[in-house]
């Protein structure tokens, strides 16, 4: 197969193709007579084991280490998992970080709702900002 071929069997564009090729994470053959590169089912087994792992999450140094262990015929499985393991942990806490991140949203934007527009006058830069958790709970626990 050559590039663009190899990008239709793998539902993706040519460059992806190119990139992973660059990457090292595909070798293509080269074809003597015309020097294109030319590309085999193993090529398209990696190309899509890519895509995936990369919709996972997982990082193209951490697809090619797994890719670098299967060449090797170790099992990556177990690194994998413990990979996705700690990923997840590490989204979880960032769903918490952004929900915390919501909730002073939406309080500031309800505090700003009554609160009149300034203008800079030396003391100030925009009230809104300066002063929408003066009254709120947690500033008063943290004082």
């Amino acid at each position: 197969m050559k590039v663009k071929e190899l990008a239709t069997a793998a539902g993706v564009n040519p460059d992806t193709v190119r990139f992973y090729t660059r990457e090292g994470l595909l070798n293509p053959t080269r074809n003597p007579e015309n020097n294109y590169q030319h590309y085999d089912t193993e090529d398209l087994r990696r190309l899509r084991f890519a895509r995936k792992a990369r919709q996972l999450g997982f990082s193209l140094p951490e697809v090619r280490q797994i890719l670098d262990q299967a060449d090797d015929h170790h099992s990556p499985c177990p690194m994998v998992r413990d990979v996705f393991q700690q990923r997840l942990e590490g989204v979880e806490q960032e769903i918490e970080e952004l929900q915390q991140l919501r909730k002073r949203m939406k309080s500031a934007l309800a505090a700003w709702q009554d609160m009149p527009d300034g203008t800079p006058d030396g003391q100030t830069i925009c009230r809104l900002i300066e002063h929408w958790d003066d009254n709120s709970p947690a500033k008063q626990v943290e004082e």
